[in-house]
């Protein structure tokens, strides 16, 4: 019962990630329509980001935890205005090799500069501890990550839900073709979206930084996992992806523990439900199912 309580919660801390990640990559597939394949070379950038800030200036996590979500953000919106807006009107495939490209791009100059070896992050002294949960001791850190998240995504949802602009960029990402026939300008939403979108991966880069490895390419195999998890959901759905993501944390999480027998199965199971759902609902648990042309 222990091991499977903590197999558990290992598996809701990975889906938390999962879930942060999705959510950036829903929103802005949903609004622009662009497969953002660098997603995961911004989460790469948000880890490195916090270690180089901590390392050469001095600057603590939790300052961190702020400042790269913002900057990366920032450099999210330079880049869909400069680049990405003036693909939009082309096949989709064009910025999919744009930010491929963009990928292989930002991974070669953080080699370049902090070389392929991994650097270790210290977990800030306030949670470096373990919380007691009765029947087992988690770490501190990987508590903080769960309610963290968990309270992004809630934040988030709020935002989408219970506000004008949110409920703007809900219709805009869900639904954006009806949208503009009720004479919203989703064009002005889009630049801002895309930035949010990055800013999310960011911040989950900055949390992994404790927890992981930073390395140039710590999101490189993320990110193939954080595709299927918004394939499951349902492309363009905010809470498919975010449901997606905790589930597949779970599914990975179990997976590993009672399939290591296994080692393909165990290794591959995100991608073999990621069939299932699909041969059932081709739109995803979550996704909007396209009419019949």
């Amino acid at each position: 019962m222990t091991g499977f309580l903590q197999n558990t919660f290992n598996g809701l801390v990975s889906g938390a990630f999962y879930a942060l990640l999705a959510l950036g990559l829903a929103v802005i597939f949903g609004m622009l329509r662009v497969v953002n394949f660098a997603h995961g070379a911004f989460y790469m950038l948000g880890a490195f980001g916090a270690y180089v800030l901590l390392s050469e200036a001095g600057v603590p996590f939790w300052a961190a935890l702020v400042m790269m979500p913002i900057g990366l953000g920032l450099l999210g919106m330079a880049l869909e205005r400069a680049f990405i807006h003036r693909l939009t009107r082309l096949d989709p495939l064009y910025n999919f090799l744009f930010t491929f490209g963009l990928t292989l791009i930002l991974q070669d100059l953080v080699k370049l500069r902090y070389g392929v070896q991994s650097s270790p992050y210290a977990t800030p002294a306030e949670l470096s501890g373990s919380v007691d949960f009765g029947l087992f001791d988690f770490p501190a850190y990987r508590v903080f990550i769960l309610g963290f998240a968990i309270a992004v995504c809630v934040a988030v949802w709020w935002l989408l839900g219970h506000t004008r602009i949110g409920m703007v960029v809900r219709a805009a990402t869900e639904r954006p073709e009806l949208t503009r026939a009720f004479g919203i300008d989703v064009g002005r939403w889009i630049t801002p979206v895309f930035g949010f979108g990055i800013a999310l991966a960011g911040l989950a880069g900055v949390l992994a930084a404790p927890m992981r490895a930073v390395n140039p390419l710590m999101g490189a195999d993320l990110i193939i996992v954080v595709f299927a998890v918004v394939v499951i959901g349902g492309l363009g759905s905010i809470f498919g992806s975010v449901a997606a993501g905790f589930g597949i944390g779970l599914v990975q999480a179990w997976g590993e523990a009672y399939l290591s027998d296994w080692p393909i199965l165990s290794q591959t199971i995100v991608f073999i439900v990621m069939a299932v759902v699909l041969l059932w609902r081709p739109s995803g648990l979550f996704g909007r199912e396209e009419a019949p042309a």
